[in-house]
């Protein structure tokens, strides 16, 4: 006999699930996910999350395997952290585990506002599934408030470190760890209500996905798990096949800088296809090659299951019979990374600003896959950070403060059949309204659009960035600027031209205007100051020339591209809001010669 807290682990004969069931699970645990993703983004108290939908939710088997997931492609082992401290037949109906430890957790989570909530669900005395939310929170001590800085050169500087913890023991809350945490965030209020969100989440997955093995059965829901996951899995080495030959394919980007002096710093990745003593392929992702890690705060701790997740997620292409699930970091045989290297930095490295070189990493994998000739999108640029803190007279009279983590949206990489999407800042994550700004912050938007000319031209554009002008509202204000992609714009491809790239001015046209560094910090502001922001576009795909007449004058009259731009890339003369067909045939008659990729000129290669 088994009491109530022993672990039951049953291996289950492949084929228990159906397929017709195995749908029907899949549909549940995916209403589940985003059942919980709802409950966060209306209950949560800081904008970053509420707002800006920094978050993640997934659902996992028995074993602590990825079984559904969002589509947000850099997140590795999120539950191995959590087992090794505290191990599977440890655990109780009721437990609720917590950590933000990068290096702890190999780069599960990858800077250290992001607070990782990971609970089991068990059925019958039974561990059947876990279930996790994951957000970004505003502040969490360090350098400045917000936590993140261009400025730190250690982890420490980034705020608290929360190892994997049991913050609820069998339904009982540990309030100490919960008091220690929010005590080192200059917004208590914030953090109090985001971790109340969070675990609020996490009990209701956990009561859905108990539902669904109760009404199921535990042996057919682990089955379908493990089918989602084996079919996830082929999907990608098949498509691994398809694109990759025997042999090694390499590509390398870089990133502009790391606020410190320090650049550029070049990211290298090979793919390697062989044949097995077997006769199976093996499929080896090697980082090894990649500069060494940064002093300041733009080194990425990847987790050995990036690569095969973001591989996994461009296969996937929203095909509706897939989830996005651990299936992808499984298809890969081997992962290799350099420890000291700026996708593998040594303890106590600062990870705060690692978008940078996260979004140049999606980049590196996309040109693996043109060099392979597997067709995937131009580079794009990589999302935009502004970082507002200061004092302003509230209401009352009385000297507040305030702290506006502003995430911008940039232009991503044209396809090899359709522009780039325009003005997105990540994934499903969002820019923030004229109106929430307005009346959350002590600002005043005098405009946001689109920033013409900043996609690449091609015969499919590049995807546009933003322009924001803030007016300052504040009785004084610090600014961090996190801009990159200046010094190597996003590469075209096939043709296609680089994107444009971003800045960041204060007052501009005004006699005390003055540009600010792309990665900066400490830049002081006051009320009546003007700060513009503009953000990058991304690559072109395939000769401008080769751009629908039609298409280029839609694109000028809503106001991406200029004609003066139109006429000069993609050979159009717009006249009088309308294509002149004679000189458009005549410019088009002096077609420029391209190669393979372009960054400021046409290469054939990227060093």
């Amino acid at each position: 006999m088994t009491d109530q807290h022993t672990l039951i682990d049953i291996d289950v004969p492949a084929g228990t699930c159906d397929p017709i069931t195995l749908e029907i699970v899949r549909g549940a645990i995916v209403a589940t996910q985003k059942e919980m993703e709802a409950l966060i983004e209306r209950t949560a108290i800081s904008a970053f999350i509420r707002e800006k939908k920094d978050f993640y939710t997934a659902l996992f088997d028995d074993k602590g395997k990825m079984a559904v997931g969002s589509m947000v492609p850099i997140f590795g082992d999120l539950t191995t952290p959590v087992i090794e401290k505290f191990p599977r037949a440890s655990m109780r109906p009721g437990d609720l585990y917590w950590y933000n430890d990068c290096y702890g957790s190999k780069g599960a989570v990858t800077h250290s506002n992001d607070q990782v909530l990971l609970a089991p669900v068990f059925h019958d005395n039974r561990l059947c599934a876990f279930v996790m939310c994951w957000a970004h929170f505003a502040d969490i001590g360090g350098i400045y408030p917000g936590s993140i800085s261009p400025d730190a050169t250690s982890i420490y500087q980034e705020g608290i470190i929360v190892p994997p913890t049991k913050l609820v023991d069998a339904g009982v809350v540990n309030e100490m760890a919960l008091a220690i945490f929010h005590r080192n965030s200059r917004f208590p209020a914030q953090s109090e209500g985001d971790l109340s969100a969070l675990m609020a989440a996490v009990a209701l997955g956990s009561v859905r996905v108990a539902e669904i093995v109760a009404l199921r059965g535990a042996d057919v829901v682990q089955d379908a798990l493990a089918q989602l996951l084996e079919r996830n899995r082929l999907m990608v080495r098949g498509k691994l096949a398809e694109t990759f030959d025997y042999g090694t394919y390499k590509f390398t980007d870089s990133i502009d800088t790391d606020g410190h002096g320090n650049g550029p710093f070049r990211i290298t990745f090979s793919l390697t296809r062989e044949r097995g003593a077997d006769g199976e392929d093996i499929f080896t992702f090697d980082a090894s090659e990649s500069d060494d890690q940064a002093p300041g705060p733009v080194n990425l701790l990847m987790n050995k299951g990036v690569p095969g997740m973001a591989l996994g997620l461009y296969y996937l292409g929203g095909d509706p019979s897939q989830v996005c699930n651990a299936g992808g970091p499984l298809s890969l045989d081997n992962v290799i990374y350099r420890e000291g290297s700026i996708v593998q930095p040594r303890f106590p490295a600062p990870l705060g600003m690692r978008g940078l070189t996260m979004m140049r990493t999606l980049a590196v994998i996309n040109g693996l896959v043109n060099v392979a000739g597997g067709g995937a999108p131009a580079s794009h640029s990589a999302y935009v950070i502004n970082i507002m803190r200061g004092t302003y007279t509230n209401p009352a009279g009385e000297s507040e403060p305030f702290l506006l983590a502003d995430g911008i949206g940039v232009g991503y990489g044209a396809r090899p059949n359709a522009d780039g999407i325009d003005a997105v800042y990540f994934v499903a994550q969002e820019n923030y309204p004229v109106e929430f700004l307005e009346m959350g912050y002590p600002v005043r938007l005098l405009r946001y659009g689109v920033l013409p000319d900043s996609g690449g031209p091609g015969k499919f554009r590049g995807g546009v960035g933003i322009v924001r002008e803030y007016e300052i509202l504040a009785d004084e204000a610090q600014i961090a600027i996190r801009i990159d992609g200046v010094q190597n714009p996003p590469w075209g491809i096939g043709g296609g031209m680089s994107g444009g790239v971003g800045a960041a001015t204060v007052n501009p046209g005004q006699a005390n205007e003055r540009k600010l560094p792309p990665l900066s910090e400490g830049t002081k502001l006051h009320y009546g100051d003007i700060l513009r922001i503009e953000t990058g576009g991304g690559g072109g795909y395939g000769h401008p020339h080769d751009r629908a007449p039609a298409d280029v004058l839609e694109d000028v009259l809503g106001g991406f591209v200029t004609a003066e731009a139109a006429e000069k890339y993609y050979g159009v003369k717009i006249t009088d809001d309308a294509v002149d067909d004679a000189a458009t045939a005549a410019l088009r008659a002096m077609r420029p010669a391209t190669r393979a990729f372009h960054r400021k000129e046409y290469l054939d290669e990227l060093v």
